[in-house]
């Protein structure tokens, strides 16, 4: 133990504790009224005071020795004094007696109280002068108060509320107002103390202010911006020259306020959550309140009671921003704040609802009340383009602190359960709300949840969700979807949504997003569209350079943007233009690089850097095209060359337009003003028809021409102009819309854009040629494929652009030349065939020396793949001059050294055999016996055996050579006949041609000892079938076509092989759209009905209503007239029958046709035609009476169809005619009487008529269901007055009873549903097709050659005289019509240019079928405008794609031998048809009686009756 202190020491101790220090200032502060201390010595004695109090400590002063002291300091006299310095002074001597004398204050409530009014209306805001000379005191106080923690003594005085108040509020506005006027700035202590000041009152206070704690969550609100709610409302970008404007970095006030809220967490979530109660609590309210505020998104029935008003909206609006804004700086306060915006979700005003899953959204996304972040920049232009590593580490914006996503704590994770309740708002009944929600997902995904991350779970629920929402009924939503996507950058893209699948992958979100493409509303289309040509653009340098991650999810970018063209609608080809030159392909990629300043200043230097600038430039955008080309998927590829294709056909339009402003000159003309007036309106209305905004374009064009602006006509010529390279197209465009639009028209570059952009050669240009060559060489970057694509397509459309590469092109044919023992490269098969595309419309400029010869002969003889000897066959003898027939015989002999199959290289040598056939038929004259002998020896000869196993069709990398040798020699045969003359061939081309039958009929079969093997029949029947489609395009060959044979050539369209029948139909579709076939071969396209591939039946669908389109447009009623054919062929057809179950499959052949072909306008002419041939005899079986049937159940049809469609029927009252050499007279009127009168249908087949027309209804109602995002449908068309029953017109005058009404049938059994066709049960039997005593003899007739449809016959019934005669036939007028050339065209010079092609020249690639895009515009149905516009099956192309495949290159056989149709584009029919002088038209007759059609169940009272007269 410690030694006991004595007592002694203990009072020692004590003695020395009480001896305390005691004030020795003994001055007078205050003074008698009247006489006051002068102020200096007032300040002397303060100043003393302060000095000697801040010296003292608490531990060792007298606090008695303070009190006179603390009452005269405390006075009125001296805390009101008017001098800033006693003030201060004062103030100094209070804090320091505060701090001697705690924690007992020697004052008055009313002296405290004047102490604090003091410091906070004096001290504090004098503290935010850096410059007051008595800053030294001010600081002074405020720190003693902090330290000692004195200012909670202001918690007790009274009127402590208001102080607390104007404390806040002045620190508040201090630290974050305007500085002194010296510009000094507060010292950084200055400001933490007050903080630290403000952070001992509410450590303290047990309560606070309602006013305080608004004045504290207002600080928040600084983070908002002027119009931050309205932009986020609104979706509103900053530009750049306003973000200078807002703060980049937190102001002091909200430094403070956040400090606070994270210091003393849970004080503050106390008066927060308080706070917040008496806002959102209350607005929950709102809903049931009676009357107030609807807003424009309620919705009548649904969305409950009516809401709040719009202040109430406003206010509850700055709440929510607050509640943004205190997750992002200090979560913690919100614990109790977060239920009550989740209980808000299930209010049922839909403006609460919107209001909470925006601002939970926001939350989870880390957004304040600044708003969210600005989109990233996607330069679709940008060289080089953006790289993943490059984006990771810059960012596209420098984002100031407000805008920059931040969440310091996991929403998911801390209020999972309020997550999962916002994730149920993707649901919502309300779309404002689904729009909402889609938007905050976008962000919350772009973001990252705030930096902070999501769960694998969470991320891809939300992933799903958005995708699903790009799919909503609503357009809102949708758009909402893709904008969303827009705030990812492009790395979250690839990173974020690629792994959920790229764009080709059905059902993930890109590939959603990519169906947008096609939406029916404007802007989401447009939306998705640019985004979408945005991030590929974006991509291409990652996909250049093999990144899989890029490549697998945007690499099918450009096919789904360029297949949108096959919805053929004025908009989306105007957007597509918009989307291929300013996003996947800009006019300004790559950005000019400005030119180095030259150190001498010489122009030659600057010259010469500026033209290797533009080379390495062209060679950039060479590339981007290239890699475009090597993206799209084959139906995508087409849709790109057809653009390319009609390029020049716009160019020409365009400089007609411009030669017809010329010569209005502004309106002032000298003569003829009328007419070039006229002509103008013509053609602007002509090219109004391609714009999506017809009336308002027509107004544009003609401001244009009225304006007479010499220079930008010249700017319009040299953008159209075809030799002008890249640099000079571009700026002449960038010039011309310059200067329009700092005109007074500055909106006609809207109208003019487009079509600049259809007529520019941008893409084929031939700044591109030498960069393109150089990749059909090297394969660099694997671009080397299309590269040979893009030179074959130049060659066929554009050859023009070769003329300065031509010697090049010959160049590397010579030094890649093959030789009997080395093989050339492959890909120089493509350089080949555009050397000949261009040789043999420049013929002239092939520089024909010894070493190209030689190594054209080598590729004939030893190229590789076989079909190069073709190539280089036509190149050799494209000048058709003597040393042609020499270079011909020479090779003739060097392919007759080893002419045996079998031999080496023996395909090249029958390839070119083939072509000298049809270019040399004289040299090959000469060796025609050898030629045939081998020809017919491979034809006849089956050297592969025939097995059970073999496939029905084999692709042509696998095929054998044996059937790659029965092919040439067949086209061999063909070319042969090809060269013949009329005469020629009646002479020596019957065998060709009948064999040629032969194998259609027998299926491809032609030896007599072996069977051939399958996948060889299925090649040589299509092969067969289309050398006839070939051979009838000459006049001569298409009139020994016998109706018999031409039946049997249209059952190719029903083949067992699916590869059959499409090849056939594309070739002769092919055909036919270029006119090239008489339109009697329109017939078998009809034999489509029972299609089982859907894909291509809709494509064959579109087609055909595009030229029934066309056709409409030029008046002429060329399909219609195809009906009594349909009628033979169907009656002929092997599985015809009368029995009513098979008669209702063919009644799906006649649905099928007047599905596509039936419009209101021309429904009298088809009945009329079904009137008619139902009043003939079968020539070719005269005992027959299909025709007559089927003309009964036609009209059956187009009763039902006109009854569902509410069609009005207009009696046509012209006569029709029927095509000769299928139909001939009846023996006399009274058979006709009898005819007429007799109804061949069977009655039970009109309820199966109606269960064939309700299956075909619900097939379109699967169809345009079968996504879950089809809107609601628009009212159904309002039904006309019921129809009155017609009065059908006779023939003859004659008094006949009226036919009796006959009863309504009873139901009739159904027959039963037939399975799934399959490939192999076409509707097409083994029945035999021929009777031998049939006759197929065609009447003889002068006027064979002028009749459209092969003839038309007028007759007079046997035996009378008196009979009014057939009137000229609608199908001669249609056809005589449809062939008249340049002599009918108008002056106004207004036709599209025609394809320069010789009589037999078809393209060598399958291509789109470019009439203008009006005529090719499919005549939409009824229910087909109700089908969604993003329902991919319902809106395919309404523009034909060709075959694929490759087809011989053909050329013109010698001008004697031509049949006189010239090909020419349907865009040039339909301007020469526009162009026609008016008095050519034919006139309509004077009155038309509008009558209606029968509607009865039976709809039998006027089937068959006789016209009228």
């Amino acid at each position: 133990m410690a030694p006991r202190r004595s007592a002694a020491e203990e009072v020692e101790e004590e003695e020395s504790e009480t001896e305390l220090v005691a004030l020795q200032f003994n001055e007078s502060l205050t003074w008698r009224p009247g006489k006051p201390i002068p102020l200096d010595k007032l300040l002397k004695h303060l100043n003393t005071l302060s000095k000697e109090l801040e010296e003292l400590d608490q531990e060792v002063v007298d606090p008695n020795s303070l009190t006179k002291v603390a009452k005269e300091v405390a006075s009125h006299q001296i805390l009101s004094h008017k001098d800033k310095g006693v003030r201060a002074y004062a103030a100094c001597c209070v804090v320091d007696i505060l701090r001697l004398c705690a924690p007992d204050a020697p004052f008055t409530p009313t002296q405290m109280k004047d102490i604090f009014n003091l410091t906070v209306t004096s001290i504090i805001p004098a503290l935010f002068d850096p410059s007051n000379p008595y800053n030294t005191q001010h600081k002074y106080v405020l720190r003693s108060l902090t330290e000692i923690k004195s200012v909670v003594l202001l918690l007790d005085v009274d009127g402590s509320d208001s102080l607390l108040l104007a404390l806040f509020s002045n620190i508040f506005d201090g630290v974050s107002g305007v500085k002194s006027t010296s510009g000094e700035q507060v010292a950084k202590d200055v400001e933490f103390s007050m903080a630290e000041m403000l952070g001992v009152l509410i450590d303290e206070a047990t309560t606070l202010p309602a006013k305080v704690v608004d004045i504290i969550m207002a600080q928040f609100l600084r983070a908002a911006g002027p119009g931050a709610g309205r932009r986020r409302r609104d979706h509103v970008q900053i530009d750049d020259n306003q973000a200078t404007l807002l703060a980049k970095d937190e102001p002091e006030a909200y430094q403070i306020a956040k400090n606070l809220c994270q210091t003393f967490p849970d004080k503050m979530a106390r008066f927060v959550s308080q706070y917040f109660s008496d806002v959102i609590v209350d607005a929950t309210s709102f809903a049931a309140r009676p009357g107030g505020h609807k807003g424009a998104d309620d919705e009548d029935d649904d969305e409950g009671p009516s809401g709040p008003s719009e202040s109430d909206l406003k206010e509850l609006g700055k709440a929510h921003d607050l509640i943004r804004e205190l997750w992002k700086a200090a979560p913690q306060v919100l614990q109790n704040v977060v239920p009550q915006v989740d209980a808000e979700l299930s209010a049922d005003n839909v403006h609460l609802r919107q209001l909470a899953t925006e601002t939970l959204g926001d939350m989870i996304s880390g957004i304040g009340a600044a708003g969210p972040p600005p989109p990233p920049v996607l330069d679709p232009a940008a060289y080089p383009p953006l790289s993943l590593e490059a984006e990771e580490n810059v960012d596209a914006q420098a984002l100031n602190t407000f805008t920059k996503p931040l969440s310091a704590m996991s929403f998911p994770q801390t209020h999972s359960l309020v997550f999962h309740n916002f994730l149920s708002r993707k649901n919502d009944k309300a779309s404002a709300i689904r729009a909402a929600w889609t938007t905050a997902v976008g962000y919350i995904l772009s973001t990252s949840a705030g930096g902070i991350g999501l769960s694998r779970e969470d991320e891809a629920t939300l992933i799903q969700g958005l995708g699903e929402k790009l799919s909503d009924s609503d357009e809102k939503v949708r758009l909402a979807a893709v904008k969303a996507i827009e705030s990812f950058g492009f790395r979250d893209v690839v990173l974020k949504l690629g792994p959920n699948g790229g764009v080709s992958k059905e059902g993930s979100i890109l590939s959603t997003l990519a169906d947008r493409c096609r939406d029916k509303r404007p802007a989401v289309r447009v939306a998705a569209m640019s985004l979408l040509g945005k991030l590929w653009a974006v991509g291409t340098g990652e996909i250049l350079a093999g990144n899989e991650a890029v490549i697998a999810a945007l690499d099918g970018v450009p096919s789904r943007i360029y297949n949108a063209f096959y919805a053929n609608d004025a908009e989306v080809n105007a957007l597509l233009d918009r989307v291929i030159f300013e996003c996947l392909i800009p006019l300004n990629y790559p950005p000019a690089k400005k030119a180095p300043k030259s150190a001498n200043g010489s122009s030659q230097s600057q010259a010469a850097a500026a033209a290797a600038a533009a080379a390495d430039a062209d060679a950039i955008r060479a590339e981007r095209i290239l890699l475009l080309v090597r993206s799209l998927d084959p139906m995508a590829k087409k849709a790109f060359f057809a653009l390319q294709a009609r390029q020049p056909q716009f160019a020409q339009i365009l400089e007609t337009y411009i030669k017809q402003c010329e010569l209005y000159n502004g309106g002032v003309m000298d003569d003829n003003a009328d007419k070039k007036q006229a002509n103008l309106n013509k053609t602007v209305q002509y090219i109004a028809q391609f714009l999506p905004n017809s009336p308002q374009s027509v107004q544009d064009l003609l401001k244009f021409a009225k304006a007479n602006d010499r220079r930008n006509r010249g700017l319009v010529r040299y953008i159209i102009g075809q030799e002008q390279d890249f640099k000079t197209v571009h700026n002449a465009l960038k010039e011309l819309i310059k200067r329009i639009q700092s005109g007074k028209e500055s909106t006609i570059h809207e109208t003019l854009l487009p079509l600049l952009y259809r007529s520019g050669r941008f893409i084929f240009n031939r700044s591109h040629l030498a960069t393109i060559m150089d990749y059909s060489k090297s394969n660099k970057d694997g671009l080397g494929g299309a590269a040979h694509e893009v030179l074959n397509e130049i060659s066929q459309r554009n050859p023009d652009l070769f003329k300065t590469h031509i010697g090049q092109l010959c160049k590397d044919l010579v030094d890649q030349a093959p030789t009997e023992n080395r093989e050339n490269d492959p890909s120089v098969a493509e350089t080949l065939k555009a050397c000949s595309t261009y040789a043999r419309k420049y013929p002239k400029d092939v520089p024909m020396d010894r070493d190209f010869v030689h190594s054209l002969v080598s590729f004939a003889l030893y190229g590789q793949p076989p079909k190069v000897a073709k190539h280089a066959v036509n190149i050799l003898l494209s000048k058709q001059d003597n040393k042609s027939i020499v270079y011909a015989k020479d090779l003739l002999q060097r392919i007759f050294k080893d002419w045996t199959y079998g031999s080496k290289h023996f395909l090249n040598k029958l390839s070119a055999v083939s072509q000298l056939e049809l270019l040399a038929p004289k040299v090959a004259q000469d060796a025609e016996d050898k030629i045939l002998d081998v020809v017919l020896k491979i034809l006849l000869e089956v050297r592969t055996e025939a097995s059970d196993s073999d496939p029905e069709w084999v692709d042509d990398a696998e095929l054998d050579e044996e059937c790659q040798a029965k092919c040439l020699a067949l086209k061999s045969l063909a070319n042969k006949l090809r060269s013949m003359d009329a005469e020629e061939a009646k002479d020596n081309g019957a065998d060709i041609w009948k064999m040629l039958i032969q194998l259609v009929r027998n299926k491809g079969e032609i030896a007599k000892t072996k069977n051939t093997p399958k996948h060889h029949r299925s090649r040589l029947r299509l092969l067969a079938a289309q050398l006839i489609l070939k051979l009838c395009i000459q006049k001569h060959f298409d009139e020994i076509l016998t109706p018999e044979d031409f039946n049997t050539l249209a059952l190719t369209t029903q083949d067992a092989a699916q590869e059959v029948r499409h090849g056939f139909v594309r070739k002769l579709q092919k055909y036919l759209a270029d006119d090239r076939l008489r339109p009697r071969f329109f017939t078998m396209i009809f034999l489509m009905a029972f299609e089982p591939n859907a894909e291509f039946k809709l494509r064959t669908e579109t087609w055909v209503r595009s030229r029934a389109r066309h056709y409409a447009g030029t008046k002429q009623h060329v399909l219609e007239a195809v009906l009594p054919r349909l009628f033979s062929l169907l009656a002929h057809h092997p599985d015809y029958s009368s029995d009513p179950d098979e008669l209702v499959d063919h009644a799906r052949y006649i649905l099928f046709y007047v599905s596509l072909v039936a419009t209101e306008s021309n429904l009298g002419l088809l009945y009329k035609y079904a009137e008619r041939a139902k009043q003939t005899q079968d020539a070719l079986n005269p005992e027959s009476t299909g025709h007559r049937v089927l003309c009964d159940l036609t009209q059956a049809i187009i009763r039902k169809w006109q009854e569902k469609k509410n069609w009005t029927f207009n009696a046509w009252p012209d006569k029709v005619g029927m095509p000769k050499g299928l139909y001939g007279p009846l023996k006399s009127h009274t058979e006709a009487q009898e005819i007429s009168e007799n109804v061949l249908v069977p009655d039970e087949i009109d309820e199966k008529l109606d269960d064939l027309l309700r299956a075909m209804d619900r097939k379109k109602k699967r169809k345009s269901t079968a996504d879950g995002n089809s809107e609601s449908r628009p009212a159904a068309k309002k039904s006309r007055v019921q129809p009155k029953e017609p009065r059908i017109k006779e023939a003859r005058k004659i008094a006949t009873p009226k036919p009796k009404k006959p009863s309504k049938p009873k139901k009739a059994p159904s027959s039963p549903k037939r399975s799934a066709i399959s490939d192999a049960n076409r509707r097409r039997s083994g029945r035999s097709m021929a009777k031998g005593n049939q006759s197929y003899i065609e009447r003889d007739s002068s006027e064979d050659d002028e009749e459209m449809l092969d003839g038309v016959a007028e007759w007079e019934y046997e035996g009378e005289n008196n009979g009014e005669e057939e009137a000229g036939s609608d199908d001669e007028g249609a056809e005589a019509e449809s062939r008249k050339k340049g002599d009918d065209e108008s002056s106004s010079e207004l036709s599209e240019p025609e394809v320069e092609e010789e009589e037999d020249k078809e393209e060598e690639e399958g291509d789109v079928e470019m009439t203008d895009e009006k005529a090719a515009e499919e005549e939409k149905e009824e229910e087909e405008q109700e089908v969604e516009a993003d329902d991919e099956k319902e809106e395919e192309a309404e523009v034909v794609v060709e075959e694929e495949e490759e087809e011989e290159e053909e050329e013109a056989p010698p001008p004697a031998k031509a049949n006189g149709r010239k090909g020419r584009s349907t865009a040039a029919a339909v301007a020469k048809e526009k162009g026609k002088p008016a008095a050519k038209e034919k006139a309509a007759p004077a009155a038309k009686k509008q009558t209606t059609l029968p509607t009865r169940t039976s709809g039998r009272a006027t089937r068959g009756r006789a016209a009228a007269a």
